[in-house]
């Protein structure tokens, strides 16, 4: 009642400052209760932002009469009918019944009360303990079961709500700014000041109105990618199958996934039959997948992992391509998470709620309009002290006063702010690069680090086929770059038709990429037994292969005569990552034998062939390959003739994969775009660093990155891996057998004379969980120096990003998958070079698909920047410079005219204001960034010197000005006529003075083009200063009248006054040009050590690592080399054909919730038991889970109200 009573008696304003502080409102209006018995909750993330949620309670339809057993599986509930109950889920699958569910939602995320540990704790299902076996007993639940669970789980819908425009508004005018903004204008039209308060409305709500239309049009276009319906099969008890919406479905809920697919509406774990699916959506690969069914094991259990069975589980946005089955079976999944606990809906949530950027420009802003407020309270004393004195009734001076804060503080601060954004996105828009937040402009201008996605990004999608090196006698025979020109008989190219995982789907061809290259480059064709697509399921009919053009073969010992030549693929071994190879069991028409053909690791390969078949310069020529960027796959074969057809059908591949006969190498390129190595070696020039962060294998990103100039040819690279208890550093040079390897610093020296601890380290996304988890002491040096991040999963992108930012840079993100969305979604700065999902996330999207649009971004983001900047630094000398006037004037009673006001706040300041940020960006980048922080040492030096020689001349005119002896003293009247000699030589001095400011603060090069180039700038300039030139000389009567000016009777003088002025814009200059800018700014501060900018966190550890020589700790043993190969290689071939492999090392369940921040309940100190109100974080393959966000301890504190 009190905190009501407030708000009434102030007006509201109370209520306006608990909207900005929403803790002390809940604080003020609520008594803080135990947990239990709260209806609110008063929620804190991370990053110290405050949200309010509402505890509501669900309650079942009706009571029931009878319950079971209060600990149940969920599919003895669907077998038992019953009247609804509530549910929530138990351990191992079971659910229990209670009677009633406290929840609250944050984020899009539900969380539910834990009687047991006396907390609320995220609302799961089948996340955690559940054994696989489970799945497999499921049978559909009743209708009443699936009612009463979505009660709990809410409906299978992603929504992203459209805000009222209403809504939109109010959030933004009770932004400090606009609120301060009414305020004026109200006073403004009290006080008869209508002219430029009107002014003032209009820009505020053009302003508004540009505010609403994009952040309108980007929820519209959010919702409209992820929205989608479709109507499914579902299983109930009973052997019914019905189709219902999608909306409906729960977990648990068994689904008969259709034969020709459908787009995957929610989390399932595949339990019969075989899906072919893309999951673009979720990884950036347009690779067909295939999921196979959940694993059944009949003696150990095993828990249901969604991340370690990624193979078996079908993700939310994902589209199926095709389904396979045995005869007449259902495909059939379950359902395991629905909503926005989907991993599309995870990725759905990082877009909603991002970690929030805390640009030191903006924040300082606020510190400068205090400061400035700081002055308007000294005027505001002042003018009690000087108006009480002379008498003036309390009402005008209660006015007059509050005019002060009006001048003080500019009302039209935030337009003028968003002047130079809105040219600079103009400016990008010519240039096919279109901004969704305008506020990320000026961001851009402090970029120092740029991360890439690869493919898409830096190179062409997909990979080209170089060539083949064949291998004859065990010797390299001249490389064949069009492999169809290979008799077709020869194995090697018998091995490129027939050694892949490719499938017919709808008359196409269809598989890894890598592998329709491989095959495509033979000139064969594949045809497929004649049946059904969605039936080839474990088909004993043979897939087979042939030339287009139809070879006949005419003698052999083991084929018939004139027999067509084909190779049927009988038996197929798929791709194991922990194996580098697959092969496929063969055997050509009217052949005798079968034969095996095997592709993989070079080195793999090797390993198993016979050493007589391998040429003795093997390393040298894969070596050759490799540095030049090439991807190098090795290729053997052999015969199996004692193998009959039953056999081939039943043999593992250990007991055929061995003595093999190497037949050489297939070279494949992933051509770099031609825009990519020129944008680099622009960004590396001026010292911003660039980091490759992508999902594709290590050796690939390592070549891509030496091949647009990420990595100098000759710049030694790290491996880093990791383990749960060590870390390894080996260069990535493999040595001689018998060869140490010498230390990297040791190395660069003997090179060119560089200095020690100039390194790159390079690691893989697994490596990166590790060493994030288990050796957070050696992230900073790892972020300082690691340049390429391999097979990295959407959710460590974006982590890797915190981490970099973090450390102290200011990141850009360049991506153009979804994949990518979490990632530009985290970064200061995000570039989608896609207009599909990324677009949403990303605040740039280029119409380019090339990397050229982030050096057009950066210029454009400094000269933003230093536009915002220029305008803060003229907006506030502006405001005391007026201020000055004022005060001077009110000292003798007197004040401006309301025409000499609108003059200088309409005419000189708008216009002015206008045409500022029209000067377009410098077309080359410099090594310095501009200044961010606005309460450094430089910028308020720059407004003290300016401020400092205005108030002087204004002093100086003014006492001048009564030494003349025609000078009539000002005499104070009631009807506020303020025509005077001293309000005429403050005001003609003044309005010069506003121009001055605007040269002196529109600054040219390096950030912006020079002030000449801005030609209506430089016009209005010259048009303004004449129009001032004539008010002070010799203004016509009209204008003496209606602006109230009282001209002095000698010309001279009043030439003098002009004079004056010159002087005054030639001391501006000089002082602003010579004092602030080179003496003190470049010339002091590189001289004085406290005036030098602040030490980033990157520069400490930088300076750490050039002190520590020892550092990092290189394995200097052969073995060790090998062994760091060989885990690159065991990466890279994850990409090598096979439906299995895509998912391995990049599992799409790892969700984007570090990406999202994460929330701690706070305020009482007390400590809870569970954690599971932290986002969850995803597991390692078999390492535990990840600890939350940032590292942060899972602490919960509270405050229920």
């Amino acid at each position: 009642m009190l905190t009501w009573m407030g708000i009434v008696l102030t007006l509201g304003m109370l209520r306006l400052v608990f909207h900005w502080l929403p803790q002390y409102y809940v604080k003020a209006s609520h008594q803080q209760c135990p947990l239990e018995e709260a209806e609110k909750i008063l929620l804190r993330d991370q990053h110290f932002q405050w949200f309010i949620h509402d505890v509501h309670i669900i309650t079942p339809p009706e009571d029931p009469s009878s319950r079971h057993s209060a600990d149940v599986s969920l599919h003895q509930m669907g077998e038992v009918a019953h009247k609804p109950y509530l549910v929530v889920p138990g351990k191992q699958g079971t659910f229990k019944e209670v009677s009633q569910i406290k929840y609250f939602t944050s984020k899009k995320v539900k969380y539910i009360w834990n009687t047991a540990s006396q907390n609320f704790v995220r609302l799961t299902s089948f996340d955690e303990d559940t054994p696989c076996s489970f799945f497999y007993t499921c049978k559909g639940l009743l209708d009443e079961d699936q009612e009463i669970r979505q009660l709990v789980y809410d409906t299978n819908e992603i929504k992203v709500r459209l805000w009222p425009i209403y809504e939109i508004v109010y959030r933004e005018i009770v932004n400090p700014f606009y609120v301060f903004q009414l305020f004026s204008c109200l006073l403004w039209y009290f006080d008869e000041y209508w002219i430029y308060a009107t002014c003032i409305v209009v820009m505020t709500a053009s302003s508004l109105t540009f505010y609403v239309y994009s952040f309108r049009k980007m929820q519209t276009e959010l919702r409209d990618k992820v929205v989608s319906h479709d109507v499914i099969t579902v299983w109930r008890t009973g052997e019914a199958y019905v189709d219902v919406e999608t909306e409906k479905l729960v977990p648990g809920d068994v689904i008969v996934i259709p034969p020709h697919g459908c787009v995957m509406q929610c989390d399932a774990v595949l339990v019969s039959g075989n899906c072919i699916v893309n999951e673009s959506m979720l990884t950036g690969e347009s690779v067909p997948v295939t999921k196979t069914p959940l694993p059944n094991p009949k003696g150990e259990e095993v828990s249901y992992s969604i991340k370690q069975h990624s193979r078996h589980t079908l993700f939310c946005g994902t589209k199926i391509i095709q389904t396979r089955y045995y005869g007449n079976e259902k495909v059939k999944a379950v359902v395991v998470r629905t909503g926005f606990s989907t991993a599309k809906g995870e990725l759905v949530r990082a877009i909603m709620f991002p970690k929030p950027i805390d640009f030191k420009f903006n924040r300082h802003s606020y510190y400068f309009v205090l400061c400035l407020g700081g002055c308007a309270l000294v005027g505001l004393i002042y003018t009690f002290i000087v108006m009480s004195r002379s008498g003036v009734p309390v009402g005008q001076m209660v006015i007059r006063a509050l005019d002060i804060i009006t001048i003080a503080v500019p009302p039209a601060l935030p337009a003028a702010l968003t002047i130079g954004i809105v040219y600079a996105r103009e400016r990008l828009k010519k240039k096919h690069i279109y901004c969704l937040s305008q506020n990320s402009i000026n961001i851009c201008g402090v970029i120092n680090a740029v991360c890439f996605d690869k493919t898409g990004t830096l190179t062409e999608d997909g990979l080209d086929m170089w060539g083949v090196a064949p291998v004859e006698n065990s010797r390299f025979q001249r490389e064949v770059q069009d492999a169809s020109t290979l008799p077709h008989n020869d194995d090697l190219q018998c091995c490129m038709a027939a050694c892949h995982s490719l499938t017919v789907i709808d008359g196409d061809i269809v598989g890894d990429p890598l592998d329709l290259k491989m095959f495509e480059s033979t000139g064969w064709e594949l045809e497929e037994p004649g049946i059904d697509d969605t039936v080839k399921f474990d088909q004993m009919m043979p897939t087979v292969v042939r030339p287009r053009k139809p070879d006949i073969v005419t003698s052999s010992e083991s084929v018939e005569h004139n027999t067509p030549f084909e190779v049927g693929i009988v038996r197929q071994f798929t791709f194991s990552s922990s194996l580098q190879r697959m092969s496929v069991i063969t055997r050509k028409l009217g052949a005798a034998n079968f034969q095996l053909y095997v592709k993989g690791s070079p080195e793999m390969i090797i390993s198993l062939s016979k050493p007589e078949t391998v040429p003795g310069d093997f390393s040298t020529h894969l070596h050759a390959y490799t540095r030049q960027g090439y991807r190098v796959i090795g290729v053997a074969c052999k015969p199996l003739p004692h193998l009959t057809w039953v056999k081939a059908q039943r043999i593992t591949r250990d007991r055929v994969e061995h003595d093999l006969d190497f037949l050489g190498l297939l070279v494949m390129e992933n051509r770099l775009k031609r825009e990519s190595a020129p944008v680099i070696k622009i960004l590396r020039d001026v010292s911003i660093r660039t980091m490759m962060i992508t999902g594709d294998n290590m050796l690939t990103a390592l070549s891509v990155a030496r091949d647009c100039g990420m990595i100098d040819k000759d710049a030694e690279v790290v491996l880093v891996s990791a383990t749960y208890d060590s870390v390894s550093f080996v260069p990535e040079e493999c040595p001689q057998q018998d060869e140490n390897i010498m230390e990297v610093g040791e190395k660069a020296n003997k090179k060119d004379g560089r200095r020690q601890n100039q390194y790159h380290f390079a690691t893989t996304g697994p490596s990166f969980a590790m060493i994030r988890d288990y050796h957070s002491e050696l992230l900073p040096r790892l972020i300082l120096r690691g340049t390429v991040y391999a097979r990295m999963n959407p959710d460590q992108k974006a982590q890797l990003i915190e981490h970099v930012q973090d450390v102290g840079y200011n990141v850009a993100m360049c991506g153009d998958g979804a994949n990518d969305c979490g990632a530009l979604k985290t970064a200061h700065t995000g570039i989608s070079l896609s207009e599909a999902e990324a677009s949403v996330a990303s605040p740039f999207t280029s119409l380019q698909q090339n990397i050229k649009c982030v050096p057009t971004v950066i210029r454009e983001g400094r000269a933003a920047l230093v536009t915002s900047f220029g305008m803060f630094k003229y907006m506030a000398c502006y405001s005391l410079t007026q201020f000055v006037s004022v005060m001077i004037l009110y000292w003798l009673g007197a004040s401006l005219t309301d025409l000499e006001f609108l003059w200088i706040d309409l005419f000189l300041l708008t216009v002015l204001g206008v045409l500022f940020g029209r000067t377009g960006a410098y077309p080359i980048l410099v090594k310095e960034t501009p200044p961010a922080s606005l309460m450094s040492v430089t910028p308020l030096l720059s407004v003290f010197c300016q401020m400092t020689i205005i108030t002087i001349i204004q002093v100086v005119s003014y006492v001048f000005i009564t030494t003349q002896p025609w000078f009539v003293p000002f005499e104070r009247n009631d009807e506020e006529e303020y025509d005077s000699y001293e309000n005429h030589v403050v005001f003609v001095v003044s309005q010069f003075q506003y121009i001055t400011l605007a040269f002196v603060f529109s600054k040219g090069a390096p950030y912006r083009n020079t002030v000449l180039s801005n030609r209506l700038l430089c016009v209005t300039f010259v048009l303004l200063t004449a129009a001032c030139v004539y008010i002070t000389i010799y203004p016509a009567d009209w204008l003496v009248r209606i602006m109230e000016l009282k001209p002095p009777p000698d010309i001279k003088f009043s030439a003098l006054l002009v004079l004056i002025a010159v002087v005054n814009f030639f001391i501006c200059v000089i002082c602003e040009m010579f004092f602030v800018d080179y003496l003190f700014f470049r010339v002091l501060r590189s001289k004085v050590a406290w005036l030098r900018r602040k030490k980033r966190e990157y520069d400490v550890i930088e300076s750490e690592l050039l002190a520590d020589p020892s550092w990092p700790p290189i394995d200097r043993s052969a073995k060790a080399a090998v062994q760091a190969r060989s885990n690159c290689l065991a990466v890279e071939t994850t990409s090598l054909p096979t439906e299995t492999a895509t998912m391995t090392d990049a599992s799409p369940q790892q969700t984007l919730t570090d990406a999202a921040p994460q929330q701690t309940l706070i305020d009482t100190g007390v400590q809870l038991a569970d954690v599971s109100l932290l986002e969850s974080a995803t597991d390692d393959d078999d390492a535990p889970a990840e600890s939350p966000d940032d590292g942060e301890s899972a602490r919960f504190e509270y405050s229920s109200l």
